[in-house]
């Protein structure tokens, strides 16, 4: 639950004058790198590297594959924001702390949020390591960020989601990847609290609900940004494959190795989508 109005407002601008001291203003993009996805950071040329635990307010990762930091810099000369490493609301965080990261972007000035995430594919079509650009999703973590007192200043009571992801960046994001003759998915995610992965019997219903993957990020960070105002794309890796009668063990290891094998096309296409900003 949001914070009271007073509450929130400060911690927000307690953690943007943090940043703006060490990182400045100028980013207009901003990026939140999932699981096993954390190297496009390697291509952003940073210009400083700050800690979570040195941002007030700043929740900190507890997830092995999240390094815990942000990253100032530009990449394909566009100036940009990262978060290498999110926070989840099964790692025990309220939806307010797991977007506050969004809020404090905001505050910055930056306008338009990428984000990536490991995804298990429960379309059939789908196979391990394919990309998908996610089109619209369905919330079913029982929380949202903007339940609690709403700061008018940030956005409306009642926003929007009829587009969540944005079209201009989706188009983008398909040209890029036809240019470079890349695969790339369309389709609805779904978000679950985790962190278990689900039964035979959840993915069937999951499925049945009209999502093509699963999984246990995203959806709080892209309502937050809804809320204000911010461009949104998104884009999976699928790291399983999650079909009810061909249901194996999968373990993290395996996840990790699979969003590890995409990493090099979601980051050029990633890469592709920041340069169209510029």
């Amino acid at each position: 639950m949001t914070p009271d109005l007073d509450t929130a407002l400060s911690q927000v601008q307690a953690a943007a004058d943090a940043l703006r001291q060490r990182v400045g203003d100028g980013a207009r993009v901003g990026v939140i790198l999932g699981t096993g996805l954390g190297a496009l950071a390697d291509q952003i040329e940073a210009r400083e590297t700050v800690p979570y635990d040195e941002v007030p307010g700043f929740p900190l990762s507890t997830v092995e594959s999240h390094y815990g930091r942000l990253i100032a810099g530009t990449l394909r000369g566009v100036e940009v924001l990262a978060m290498q490493g999110r926070f989840h609301l099964y790692e025990g965080y309220s939806a307010w702390q797991v977007t506050f990261p969004v809020r404090v972007m905001a505050a910055l000035g930056v306008e338009t949020l990428l984000i990536s995430n490991a995804a298990g594919g429960m379309n059939p079509l789908y196979r391990r390591g394919d990309l998908m650009l996610v089109t619209d999703h369905i919330n079913l973590q029982g929380a949202n960020p903007l339940t609690g007192p709403n700061v008018d200043a940030w956005g409306p009571r009642f926003p929007d989601m009829s587009e969540p992801y944005d079209r201009g960046l989706r188009d983008a994001a398909e040209a890029a990847a036809l240019e470079r003759g890349v695969p790339l998915r369309q389709g609805v995610y779904v978000a679950v609290v985790g962190p278990n992965l689900e039964t035979r019997a959840e993915y069937r219903l999951l499925r049945q609900f009209g999502a093509d993957v699963v999984g246990m990020s995203t959806v709080p960070e892209v309502i937050v940004a809804r809320h204000q105002g911010l461009r949104v794309l998104a884009m999976s890796v699928i790291t399983d494959e999650c079909f009810p009668d061909a249901l194996e063990p999968v373990d993290i290891t395996e996840i990790l190795a699979a969003a590890g094998q995409a990493e090099p096309t979601l980051a050029a296409l990633m890469g592709d989508v920041v340069e169209s900003l510029a």
